[in-house]
């Protein structure tokens, strides 16, 4: 006969991976269940809210979906609290019956080039953490005072950041973006954006959705040079047979040969190229790049012909990785936990007994925000399987956090979070919300604990 007392299960991370999965052990469990969602921020949503473009607010209204999963009664947020140091593999294992890891793919891939930490070359994490108000990069130093700008790279990542910084000010006062980063964008000297893919059009990964909504920057006009969009025998097949493709390259080509309007901006989109180096003594001032072909093989190799673009800012978008948590099996080549169907595996290749893993840290930077619904899923099915609903007693994870005087952020307190940004936006006459983007200001929002 199984047990009476419900399931504790720690979920590492807030993001949709982690909320997902809360609400699949909530509902997949018959309320036979307490789910503790921890995040290290005392803000919840992820890459919602840290990732997804302050203009896409569409998108971002994902976060009241999310936001009823964390109100339910047996779901609860404790933010503030970091895996690793304030509470360790060990301790979460012995205060629950199952963990799931779920803290997404944090950092960019290097391009690995000469030239790739002077100042002014930045990842795109962390320009889109700045734009959307992380606490993390509140004091990143961006400098956009270059004239000419290069995005490496041709996913929605590198779209979403070309398109920030083509648009004014104004064109972003009714989103969430925070307020000083609103100046900052009001002041850019931006006005020659290059965004530069090593492949050509027809593996390019943005949608076209994304692509189409750089065509409509009211202030910006878009080039493509014919030659960049001559297909070789299998991307033309890869045109015909997928209608993703298909509809990227028909969008581009609409706009070769578009005759100069005078617009303040340009973005010219690029392909065949690589980068070969960063250019500059103190800082960025250019950047080298090698045209490339496809050999037989379909590998991506060079022709030995370059150019350098005079750009004084490089924005590297190259894809994201996950990086390895304190004591978790982790694969450092695909940059995942080794895992089947969400379980946990040891280096002795079995399943470690009570972990598991979701979202990208369980299968790599791939899909969308809803691909992590039925991913979910499949790792609490496995979760639920082997527990078999059989509880235990354990210590408390309340006695554990107050011993090490960790003070875990509560929803109620994130309401004080949210409650204050939308007072904000009020404020300034702005938006729905404008972000606060300190550590200290998301402490002080915090509405303390009541007795």
């Amino acid at each position: 006969m199984a047990d009476t007392h419900p399931l504790r299960v720690a979920v590492i991370g807030s993001g949709p991976a982690g909320i997902y999965a809360a609400e699949a052990l909530v509902k997949q469990a018959d309320g036979n269940v307490l789910v503790d969602v921890f995040d290290r921020l005392p803000t919840p949503y992820g890459l919602v809210r840290y990732g997804v473009a302050p203009d896409h607010t569409s998108i971002k209204s994902i976060a009241r979906y999310l936001q009823r999963v964390l109100e339910h009664p047996g779901v609860r947020f404790l933010g503030g609290v970091e895996f690793g140091s304030d509470v360790t593999r060990d301790d979460l294992l012995a205060c629950y019956d199952a963990v799931i890891y779920a803290t997404g793919a944090m950092v960019d891939r290097h391009l690995g080039v000469p030239g790739e930490d002077l100042p002014g070359s930045v990842a795109a994490t962390d320009f889109v953490n700045w734009y959307c108000g992380h606490p993390d990069a509140s004091g990143l130093d961006v400098d956009l005072s270059a004239d000419e700008v290069a995005v490496i790279g041709v996913g929605n990542v590198a779209v979403d950041v070309a398109r920030i910084l083509a648009k004014t000010a104004d064109e972003l006062r009714a989103t969430d973006v925070p307020e000083p980063v609103l100046d900052l964008l009001g002041g850019s000297g931006v006005r020659h954006i290059h965004m530069i893919g090593r492949r050509g059009p027809a593996q390019a990964k943005f949608t076209t959705k994304e692509l189409r909504e750089l065509g409509a920057l009211p202030h910006t006009e878009v080039h493509v040079r014919p030659a960049d969009l001559e297909l070789d025998p299998a991307s033309a097949a890869l045109v015909e047979s997928d209608r993703h493709v298909r509809g990227n390259v028909t969008v581009m080509r609409d706009w070769v040969g578009h005759p100069v309007e005078g617009r303040p901006r340009r973005l010219d989109l690029r392909f065949w190229l690589r980068p070969v180096e960063i250019l500059g003594t103190d800082r960025v001032e250019g950047l080298r790049l090698e045209r490339t072909a496809l050999n037989t093989e379909g590998r991506v190799v060079g022709t030995g012909e370059y150019e350098t673009l005079p750009v004084g800012m490089v924005l590297r978008s190259v894809g994201y990785q996950s990086v390895p948590l304190p004591g978790v099996p982790f694969d450092p080549r695909a940059y995942v936990v080794p895992n089947e169907a969400g379980r946990v595996l040891g280096e002795d290749g079995a399943p470690a007994p009570g972990e598991y893993v979701a979202g990208w840290l369980k299968r790599g930077p791939t899909g969308v925000i809803g691909t992590n619904k039925a991913d979910a899923a499949e790792t609490v099915r496995a979760l639920l399987a082997d527990l078999d609903g059989r509880a235990r007693e354990h210590p408390s994870i309340e006695g554990l956090l107050e011993a090490r005087n960790v003070r875990a952020v509560t929803y109620d307190d994130w309401l004080g979070i949210d409650a204050e940004e939308i007072e904000l936006a009020r404020s300034l006459s702005r938006g729905e919300r404008v972000k606060l983007t300190s550590w200290d200001a998301l402490r002080r929002a915090c509405r303390p604990h009541t007795p």
